[in-house]
């Protein structure tokens, strides 16, 4: 084959080994079969890639029924309690429900809630020849190709092909392992204060992870119905907050820009990929080996596993967006935990005992759930947390309940990062009035 010879329609062969090494996934070639194993044709990629990492190939067993009703009557209690306390109304469109669940039910019904935000941050570059510039990196057989070289460009448009077409494979993975790998761990809903969607007939239902819970109890040595109760006034005040339509808005907005605009570095990722085409014979569009084709797809895999694509550095539109959501964060964290303070103090015999536990659950995470954390924006540190602790303290110390109770007037009452830090200077702004915007 000369240089100016195009491949023999390489991508077509890959693209058929792709889908037979993810079945179900969307790669652009039909496909009968789901994930193996669960007999579903077609099946929702992020959704089984999470339920089968949650239950870590194992069947679970169903939660007790007599747990089922427990919590339900702990939901009354607690949602009694933080209507009161806050003045919120709880649920969103009827009554409040729960349902205690196990991890695979807590994956396969959470994939919707992150997939907004996980499946944006997996676009691979599409445009390697415009991204690579000079294409200074590219070999072929061990040869670094000349810019002038015509195979240079039609390796660039291979590559470029090959990341539109693994686009929906890596959003599918990146949702799913995340979601999966959050599902080992999360108690309820609201272990990651992110806003659910408000739609549909489970608006109003939260979720506890039965097993989680049960095995913390065990853990720490806590009473399982103080911990219990202890789960519902949590999910209940993060539901509430949370449900806040203008909250709601402004991190739903930051979570999902903070999202979309995340940066592959093409370059980083062609050293993952490994540009040294002889090193992935199988996929050199210059000299194709299908028998070597497994070997090279297996590099492919590994090369694009969710954390180390997801792991480069944030971009600088995403530097502009944090310090805004992490202020909201900690002004939503703290308050629940203020709501937490003032209600379970005199609810829950062992509260101290209970809240310190979980508090030091919350900022002692493994390295990969703080990994979960970073990537969609989060900072839940004990420097956020005692950062919103401080902003709600001294907004009651200065207007009471009543000022704390002004944030969920309109958008204009949030806080900036400088006010989180001042809540002096946000009272202060709000006792001004409000000018029309010049725009």
């Amino acid at each position: 084959m000369s240089p100016e010879d195009p491949p023999e329609n390489p991508f077509a062969a890959f693209t058929r080994a792709l889908g037979s090494m993810f079945p179900g996934m969307d790669t652009g070639m039909p496909s009968g079969t789901g994930l193996p194993g669960t007999g579903q044709a077609g099946a929702d990629p992020a959704r089984q890639i999470a339920m089968a990492i949650a239950s870590e190939g194992a069947s679970e067993p169903n939660v007790d029924p007599v747990v089922r009703m427990e919590y339900e009557s702990l939901l009354r209690v607690a949602e009694l309690q933080v209507a009161s306390c806050t003045g919120l109304t709880v649920a969103r469109s009827g009554a409040l429900s729960i349902r205690p669940v196990t991890r695979t039910v807590w994956a396969s019904s959470s994939v919707d809630a992150y997939r907004p935000y996980l499946s944006k941050m997996a676009q691979l570059p599409t445009d390697l020849a415009g991204d690579l510039g000079d294409r200074s990196g590219l070999e072929i057989d061990g040869e670094p190709i000349d810019p002038d070289d015509p195979r240079g460009e039609q390796t660039l448009q291979w590559l470029s092909g090959l990341m539109a077409a693994m686009a929906p494979m890596m959003a599918g993975m990146t949702t799913g392992t995340m979601v999966g790998r959050l599902a080992l761990r999360s108690l309820g809903t609201y272990d990651l204060p992110i806003p659910r969607p408000t739609g549909g007939p489970d608006a109003d239902t939260l979720l506890i992870v039965s097993p989680n819970v049960e095995a913390f109890s065990a853990d720490w040595s806590l009473p399982a119905d103080d911990l219990r109760l202890w789960i519902c006034l949590h999910e209940v005040a993060h539901h509430a907050v949370l449900g806040v339509p203008h909250v709601r808005h402004a991190i739903g907005d930051l979570l999902a820009r903070h999202a979309g605009a995340f940066r592959t570095d093409p370059a980083e990722l062609g050293d993952r990929l490994g540009l040294r085409l002889d090193d992935l014979p199988g996929l050199n569009p210059t000299n194709p080996d299908p028998a070597a084709g497994a070997d090279a797809l297996a590099h492919l895999q590994d090369a694009l596993d969710p954390e180390a694509v997801l792991g480069a550095v944030r971009s600088p539109e995403q530097e502009a967006l944090l310090p805004r959501l992490e202020a909201l964060v900690a002004v939503v964290v703290g308050v629940v935990d203020h709501v937490m303070d003032t209600v379970g103090t005199g609810l829950i015999g062992s509260y101290g005992q209970v809240t310190e536990a979980l508090r030091r659950r919350r900022v002692t995470t493994s390295d990969a759930d703080r990994f979960v954390e970073r990537i969609l924006g989060l900072n839940l540190t004990q420097e956020q947390v005692d950062r919103g602790s401080a902003f709600v303290t001294g907004v009651v110390e200065r207007a009471g309940e009543d000022g704390l109770a002004l944030l969920w007037t309109e958008a204009r009452n949030l806080p900036t990062p400088s006010e989180v830090d001042a809540p002096g200077l946000w009272l202060a702004r709000l006792e001004l009035p409000d000018t029309p915007s010049d725009d």
